[in-house]
């Protein structure tokens, strides 16, 4: 079995699953009786089992130092910001870089709702996964030349 089967096996279920949506209170009207909650997002159980299952991963896997991701992505010259994450060259990482791209993008959420979201969707978790795939097929990515 591939080291990042129980993660890549989401490559397809991120394909065809909803990932998530704001959730708006457009019910309530702001009395004491009636308070408006704060917008959120609702993830699938889709999404919450794959930080589940990414937390567990790093748990059973310690050499990709996993609490210790902005550490890596700085080495790397990413910065822990959506910007510069989403603009990372995946293709050039190794598997411990893309590992801390996947629990920054997690993290993120607790600090800013919908940051994990927007990562869904703009397709970097799902080229995050691919690489993992492409590292444990045997194939490493440099630039447009692919070897093996």
């Amino acid at each position: 079995m591939s080291k990042f089967n129980i993660l890549t096996k989401y490559i397809l279920m991120i394909q065809s699953d909803n990932i998530g949506k704001w959730i708006v209170d457009k019910v309530n009207d702001g009395t004491l009786e009636h308070p408006i909650q704060m917008p959120f997002v609702g993830y699938s159980k889709m999404v919450e089992s794959f930080q589940e299952v990414l937390y567990k991963f790093c748990d059973e896997h310690p050499e990709f130092d996993h609490t210790r991701y902005g550490e890596t992505l700085e080495s790397n010259n990413i910065e822990w910001s959506t910007e510069s994450m989403k603009a990372a060259d995946v293709s050039i990482l190794d598997e411990k870089c893309v590992i801390a791209l996947l629990i920054g993008a997690s993290r993120a959420e607790r600090f800013c709702d919908g940051a994990l979201l927007n990562f869904f969707e703009s397709g970097c978790i799902l080229r995050w996964l691919e690489r993992l795939k492409s590292i444990d097929d045997g194939l490493e990515f440099y630039g447009e030349q692919e070897t093996k």
